[in-house]
């Protein structure tokens, strides 16, 4: 394998919002700051808050605001690491404009049965509404990231056509938005599946920007976020302790973990920039804070040279 675009690599931590949006327990906003704290401090690039959704349906994420509010603060704004969040809509958008976001995530899934279930829209609807808040958001300074979701198939309705993902993947690029990612929400990807896709869409732009998100579901998470950096994807999304689970797909599990992603890097001598320990002590803490044994692995075992 031929790695050598892993150097470039940007690791971008959705725990906070994909990783907590399936706990029944709620977390404090003491606590969710003391944990985006130590992400920053980690050296992680890229740290998703949460999301500005219904708090009824995702009570999680009823403080997102006042997240956003307190890190926009000059005392607390990190220097070096990009916040961004999650939107469906336009209040969302609203929402996350009015918190001081820099880096806004939306996506539309390839599943119609998951993207009613999730948005209460058909993909169609809304990749329309998504490509215009994009271009709304991207006229006023803010970066973006647009994916595909159940790119890799659907607990619903199985496998999808890779021709849906790539003619939505298409319609993206021209409307102008390079920033692309393609989201395993059932966990159904596999490596095979991951180089045909990557392949297809990096021949489209030579300016597009890849993303992935991969949900480990079947054990294959990790394999397939280094056969996607093989195929020259940039940003990895992944979640501290391996939290997550989309609450709207048919069998939720968590995601890449962080530390277990990095600990890889590292082992490849890649990354070493990153605090290990410190991911090894959030996965720790969320593990005793929520009372159980988390998806990762590194955060029990730690590292192989320690």
């Amino acid at each position: 394998m031929n790695f050598d675009n892993i150097k470039n690599i940007k690791i971008h931590d959705v725990g906070m919002r994909d990783g907590l949006q399936m706990e029944s327990e709620s977390v404090d906003i003491e606590t969710k700051i003391e944990w985006i704290e130590e992400l920053i401090k980690s050296g992680i690039d890229i740290v998703q808050v949460g999301s500005f959704v219904h708090t009824v349906k995702v009570p999680q994420m009823a403080d997102t605001d006042e997240l956003f509010l307190h890190f926009n603060k000059p005392e607390n704004k990190p220097a070096n690491t990009i916040l961004s969040a999650l939107i469906l809509n336009e209040k969302g958008m609203e929402r996350g404009l009015n918190s001081g976001v820099e880096m806004f995530c939306m996506g539309v899934s390839a599943s119609e049965t998951h993207s009613m279930k999730n948005t209460g829209m058909s993909s169609a609807e809304a990749q329309t509404r998504i490509i215009n808040m994009a271009k709304e958001l991207m006229n006023s300074g803010k970066r973006v990231q647009v994916s595909v979701q159940s790119a890799f198939g659907c607990g619903f309705e199985g496998d999808i056509a890779e021709d849906k993902v790539l003619g939505i993947v298409k319609e993206y690029l021209n409307a102008g938005i390079k920033n692309i990612s393609l989201a395993d929400t059932a966990g159904h990807g596999n490596p095979a599946k991951v180089q045909r896709l990557y392949s297809a869409i990096l021949k489209m732009d030579n300016d597009i920007e890849m993303a992935c998100h991969f949900h480990n579901t079947y054990g294959m998470g990790l394999a397939n976020c280094l056969v996607a950096i093989e195929e020259g994807v940039k940003y990895i999304e992944t979640a501290f302790g391996g939290l997550g689970g989309c609450p709207f797909t048919k069998l939720a599990a968590g995601n890449v973990c962080t530390e277990d992603f990095v600990h890889t890097l590292q082992n490849m001598g890649y990354r070493k920039d990153i605090d290990l320990e410190r991911l090894i002590k959030i996965a720790k803490h969320a593990s005793g804070f929520f009372v159980k044994d988390l998806p990762g692995f590194v955060y029990k075992s730690g590292g192989i040279n320690d």
